[in-house]
């Protein structure tokens, strides 16, 4: 987890390329895109990628209730043990996974998450999904799609598309976990070691 200082210092030499105004206008106009592919959202169910994630899919299901006027089952689904870089960083929390009471199988699903790069988290979602049920489809929801893809994945619902460099870092900041909603866009801190 980065420190305090460390927070400060990339947000000093960051930019904000998204605003709290503009994440929930982001966050409206995919609510209006899944009721729409959904034709009413009547089966769907959000599941948040730990940890701006679940922010994100619950912000997203406060706005379909407001849409539908129905509530929408939300949940999360902890990725941890399905990840293929497990063994080249340091042991991390494992987070929960919630899945609705209904289940998700014959359902929607609607993964949710913050930044889609590489496409290995969103690959380590479906392996757990996998394991926990067989829903009828699985849509992806990200609020950047920063580019720079390994796997074949592609989101159904993005917020901004931010074509960037691997020399540069997409920080999304919540107010649930950060204390304000922004997103910024950043050069990548190299450590000291890594330049010798």
């Amino acid at each position: 987890m980065d420190s305090e200082h460390d927070k400060q210092q990339y947000a000093a030499g960051a930019r904000p390329v998204l605003e709290g105004s503009d994440i929930a206008r982001v966050l409206t106009r995919i609510a209006h895109e899944i009721v729409e592919r959904a034709k009413g959202a009547d089966d769907v169910v959000l599941l948040g990628i730990p940890t701006r994630g679940v922010f994100l899919a619950r912000r997203l299901a406060d706005k379909l209730a407001e849409i539908t006027g129905r509530k929408i089952p939300v949940g999360s689904l902890d990725i941890t043990m399905y990840r293929d870089d497990l063994r080249m960083h340091p042991p991390r929390a494992l987070a929960r996974t919630e899945i609705p009471g209904d289940g998700i199988d014959g359902r929607l699903v609607v993964l949710v998450d913050d930044v889609l790069f590489s496409g290995r988290t969103i690959r380590a979602a479906l392996d757990a999904l996998n394991d926990i049920g067989r829903p009828r489809a699985v849509q992806l929801a990200v609020l950047v799609d920063r580019g720079h893809r390994e796997l074949p994945i592609r989101a159904d619902y993005v917020g901004k598309n931010l074509p960037t460099s691997l020399r540069e870092t997409v920080k999304v900041q919540l107010a649930e976990e950060d204390g304000r909603d922004t997103v910024l866009l950043g050069a990548k801190r190299i450590s000291p070691d890594a330049q010798q």
